[in-house]
């Protein structure tokens, strides 16, 4: 999180690489917070509950709405409603993945 407000703290950030879009970075850095939140709130990797998933989900999700509100307050930033549903969907993407790798483990016997 602290990574996440520091980079919404700069004013100008250069721009994505190749064909990636803002929506694209927005995405793949939800999705690492909500994987690291869904393993944070469960008990380890190998027992992350689907309520751990929901509480990791609404976790990065809410931080999302923060980080944009935070935006508002930066110079040449701005509240974009696209950038927090980016941020929810990586959300969701990224706990939702860690969720589903717990069950795989667990029916495998890793």
């Amino acid at each position: 999180m602290a990574l996440l407000f520091a980079l919404s703290s700069i004013s100008k950030l250069p721009e994505p690489p190749g064909d990636f879009s803002f929506y694209d970075v927005h995405v793949g850095a939800y999705a690492v917070l909500g994987a690291l939140s869904a393993r944070a709130t469960g008990k380890g990797l190998r027992h992350v509950s689907w309520r751990a998933v929901a509480a990791a989900i609404l976790i990065s999700s809410l931080y999302g709405v923060f980080d944009e509100f935070h935006q508002r307050f930066t110079p040449g930033r701005s509240f974009d409603l696209l950038d927090m549903a980016a941020d929810a969907i990586g959300s969701i993407v990224g706990a939702s993945a860690v969720g589903a790798w717990s069950r795989i483990t667990k029916l495998v016997n890793w």
